[in-house]
């Protein structure tokens, strides 16, 4: 099927590449990843790569630093071994909070990581909800930004939802993402009003909508110590809320963010698999996942073949 691509997995999440390869009915290419005693990465491609379209499958979640170092090295590996075309594959990008100044004297570091991917060498990028989607404008590279939508609709929300249900913002800036969901259907459209003090740490104030008696879907980009998402969840049962349940494309879930899920009202958290799920989150029944190698198969296969990719951004 494919004469003159080639996938490439970093460390970072080798069974959704395995999933994509499959999808794709090709396997992935041969590369060796080692680390030295003193912890630097170092990367050989193990094949012919000459004038193929090399595809760098690679999330930059935890560990951050190493992923990104990563992903830049076999990108320029792959550069010096003369490919044809350099694809990063991120569905998650790392450090895509850091997208503005928030004070003085701080970095735009969402900007400093699109800036080395695009010294390594990479010719475009493809990514997954990203969390502010400007980034985009920081790559001076074609970006294709893929959104989670179709497979959760249509692998979980379609068949365990209908056009009774709430989709519920939990703030105000995932409003148009939540619109979205609400849309395709048919429901109804609820936002929690949030105020944050400090970093991870939020408090909700007050809820738009009427949410009473009826099942809510609590749409996010991604869940992280799940602070927001848990304060959410209880104002929704304050209000009267009959059952409530989460879907987020990222479930990086880091810190305290388990446990507070088990100990919340949450009946169940659906995350897709951009980026490995924590092992204390593997063993925990309210959290499932969805694989969305489907849909980054389908992008790879169309980019690869110089199709439109632009019926996939939902």
């Amino acid at each position: 099927m494919f004469k003159k691509v080639c996938l490439f997995s970093g460390n970072a999440n080798p069974q959704l590449a395995e999933s994509i390869a499959g999808h794709l009915d090709t396997a992935l290419s041969k590369c060796r990843i080692t680390r030295f005693s003193d912890g630097e990465s170092f990367v050989e491609i193990a094949e012919n790569v000459r004038g193929v379209d090399a595809f760098v499958i690679q999330p930059t979640g935890s560990p951050v630093n190493d992923n990104v170092m990563e992903l830049l090295i076999m990108c320029d590996a792959l550069r010096r071994a003369s490919a044809g075309s350099i694809t990063a594959v991120i569905p998650y990008y790392g450090y895509a909070r850091q997208d503005r100044k928030v004070a003085p004297r701080t970095p735009i570091t969402s900007k400093l990581v699109a800036d080395l991917i695009q010294a390594a060498g990479v010719s475009r990028v493809v990514s997954v909800d990203l969390h502010a989607g400007q980034i985009q404008g920081f790559f001076n590279i074609p970006f294709d930004h893929l959104y989670a939508l179709p497979v959760f609709l249509e692998d979980y929300l379609k068949k365990n939802f209908d056009s009774s249900v709430v989709c519920v913002s939990p703030d105000a800036g995932g409003v148009e993402r939540t619109r979205a969901y609400s849309k395709r259907l048919n429901a109804g459209l609820a936002i929690i009003d949030k105020r944050r003090e400090h970093a991870n740490v939020s408090e909700v104030m007050n809820l738009i909508g009427d949410v009473r008696g009826k099942d809510c879907i609590i749409i996010d980009d991604m869940i992280d110590t799940a602070g927001t998402l848990c304060g959410a969840a209880r104002a929704l049962v304050d209000h009267g809320a009959k059952r409530v349940v989460a879907c987020a494309t990222h479930g990086v879930l880091s810190g305290p963010a388990v446990q507070r899920i088990i100990d919340s009202p949450l009946d169940e958290v659906i995350v897709s698999d951009t980026t490995p799920l924590p092992e204390l989150a593997r063993g925990c029944s309210k959290i499932k996942q969805i694989s969305i190698a489907r849909l980054l198969a389908e992008a790879i296969k169309r980019i690869h073949s110089s199709d439109s990719v632009s019926s996939l951004f939902a």
